[in-house]
């Protein structure tokens, strides 16, 4: 594994960490209507209506970054097997050497050696 796919990987996990906990912090539809009736949104860092800009931006740029990479490091991964090659290039090939038995004209071979049947005089 090359270096710039070790820093790729190591950013593909960053980002996705980043992902989960943008995620996760924000606040589904159905929060909406308590601050619509008034349950302190105002009081909150970005405002009543300030964070969901903020975290659906971010949310997304971590998305995009993530789907880039996941894409590279798919091109990386696809262009180091095509330079490898076959896993049977460079292996010799096994020859297996069968002992020859020599065997006087007039007898043929009979026993768990040979499959051939004897052929009738």
């Amino acid at each position: 594994m090359s270096a710039l796919e070790t820093l790729l990987l190591v950013f593909q996990v960053i980002v996705a960490f980043c992902l989960v906990g943008f995620i996760l912090i924000q606040h589904g539809k159905g929060a909406d209507a308590g601050a619509a009736f008034g349950s302190g949104a105002s009081a909150t860092v970005f405002g009543s209506r300030g964070s969901g800009n903020f975290l659906t931006r971010t949310t997304t740029v971590l998305a995009i970054l993530f789907l880039g990479n996941s894409l590279v490091l798919g091109y990386l991964a696809t262009q180091s097997v095509k330079q490898q090659g076959s896993l049977m290039q460079g292996v010799e090939p096994v020859v297996i050497e069968q002992p020859v038995v020599d065997t006087p004209a007039g007898e043929t071979t009979r026993g768990p050696l040979t499959d051939i049947p004897e052929i009738p005089e």
